[in-house]
């Protein structure tokens, strides 16, 4: 999606002034000169300098992180493999941990063209009946195909045909994981099965993992109206999902993810992100995060596109309980949808923290 106008403006002034924000008692915002004592500072809340923050993952995996390290440290795999073979196959976490590892193997050979992920080809070499090796080469794939060709060109096509057979293979060495099929669904969006064809492979998702919200958000690209489906398709899939979810799903975030995707490049309505639309998607996604469990690797998805949505609809308090949970780790949507992830997710945490302060916020008010 297009950075909207007006984030444009905001984050041309608040990237680099957004630290120095006074706050005013009413709810005024002006900028301060650097340095001067009422001046809004994020780190007094504890919050990682922008240049710290983690693009690699959503919320902290210390497990993978020590595990990707050693990897790509050793160029030795098999830390890797053991890592997924201990991870269960119908949860949210293998997906995350197969998405982490191809990315950094992508993210290797764009820095190193020709060297860089070396570990990857190795473990596919070396142990191809592994099924976390097949997992994680097709999603490297399928990445490999965004990141370097243009939708619609025979290389993209070529790409992701390739990894259309990895993912068959992936699915064979291992019959009861979802991932292979969460990742074919990325395949048949980039090479446009039709409708029919493209819920054949749903069925297969759902038949493994009936509530998986990394496949549901999957599966919401495709029917999303810049791809494969329209704004009421994609609402329609959204809603329903959220609608028969049980308590402590995250799958009732959904709507807002859809609501996202739809945000119109120019915002013409007044208040638009206080609308009962966008509110009631809102409040939706408020619910789920409460309600799921502790520990849902999901979780940090979802807080992060409500401190989007939050800050838009200058609801700062909200925005700062969210912000406290995911601060640290910035690789989701929608800051991963930048060139500068960090930066992006930066501008939005300082209005937030000088939207706060502007209320009568402080470090102090702020719960943990």
């Amino acid at each position: 999606m297009d950075i909207l106008w007006f984030l444009i403006a905001m984050g041309l002034l608040f990237g680099v002034l957004g630290p120095y924000v006074l706050r005013r008692r009413g709810g005024g915002i002006r900028l301060a000169a650097p340095g001067a004592p009422d001046a809004a500072d994020p780190l007094a809340y504890g919050f990682v300098p922008q240049e710290d923050q983690d693009v690699r993952l959503p919320g902290a995996d210390e497990d993978l992180l020590d595990v990707l390290n050693v990897v790509q440290a050793t160029q030795d795999w098999r830390a890797a493999s053991r890592l997924l073979a201990d991870t269960g196959a119908d949860g949210e976490l293998r997906w995350q941990r197969v998405q982490a590892f191809a990315g950094a193997a992508s993210l290797e050979l764009r820095e190193r063209p020709g060297a860089g992920g070396a570990w990857l080809r190795s473990w596919r070499a070396d142990a191809p009946k592994d099924p976390g090796g097949a997992a994680v080469h097709a999603e490297f794939l399928v990445q490999q195909a965004w990141r370097s060709s243009a939708a619609g060109t025979d290389d993209f096509r070529i790409i992701l045909e390739e990894a259309l057979k990895v993912t068959e293979e992936a699915a064979l060495l291992a019959p009861g994981d979802p991932v292979p099929y969460i990742t074919r669904l990325a395949v048949a969006r980039g090479l446009g099965y039709g409708h029919e064809q493209f819920d054949q492979v749903w069925a297969k998702v759902i038949d493994r993992a009936p509530q998986h919200m990394g496949a549901h958000l999957a599966a919401l690209h495709y029917w999303c109206e810049k791809w494969h489906g329209s704004r009421e398709e994609a609402d329609h899939f959204a809603t329903t999902a959220a609608a028969r979810a049980p308590h402590g799903s995250l799958l009732a975030a959904l709507p807002l993810f859809a609501v996202y995707e739809h945000v119109p490049d120019v915002v013409l309505v007044q208040d638009f992100f206080r609308t009962a639309v966008v509110s009631k998607a809102v409040e939706g996604a408020l619910y789920a995060v409460h309600s799921a469990r502790a520990d849902d690797p999901m979780q940090a998805h979802v807080r992060h596109l409500l401190v989007w949505f939050l800050v838009r609809g200058e609801r700062w308090a909200e925005a700062m309980h969210q912000l406290v949970k995911v601060d640290g780790h910035v690789g989701a949507v929608p800051w991963t949808l930048s060139a500068d992830p960090a930066a992006e997710y930066t501008v939005f945490r300082n209005l937030a923290v000088t939207g706060y302060e502007a209320n009568g916020g402080s470090p102090l008010t702020l719960p943990r």
